[in-house]
């Protein structure tokens, strides 16, 4: 698998999860031979939404929430067989979104 590398990204909104599962990741990666970059902490997303509380009148009286997507990136330059089927065992939390690139 020479001249490859494997860009991973991860999307969850708890970020102790996230940083857990890139932990996991790199790990995972250098035990197996593979030069690691990263993780990479991309910016967050903020998605903010505000409510009404009351049903028919008093518009000033609002809840507002919102959600934060973490995100990370790692790329993996020159990784060995090895390394791929390591990766592909690995069982990361559920709250953890990841996409896997070749490139």
């Amino acid at each position: 698998m020479s001249n490859q590398r494997i860009r991973i990204r991860l999307k969850a909104f708890d970020h102790r999860l996230i940083d857990q599962s890139t932990a996991e990741i790199v790990e995972t990666a250098k035990r197996t031979g593979a030069q690691v970059r990263g993780p990479i902490p991309l910016p967050t997303r903020f998605e903010r939404f505000t409510v009404l509380i009351s049903p028919h009148v008093n518009k000033d009286a609002r809840d507002q929430y919102e959600i934060r997507t973490h995100k990370r990136l790692i790329d993996i330059v020159e990784p060995t067989d090895k390394t791929v089927d390591a990766l592909m065992r690995l069982d990361l939390a559920a709250g953890v979104d990841v996409q896997i690139s070749l490139g």
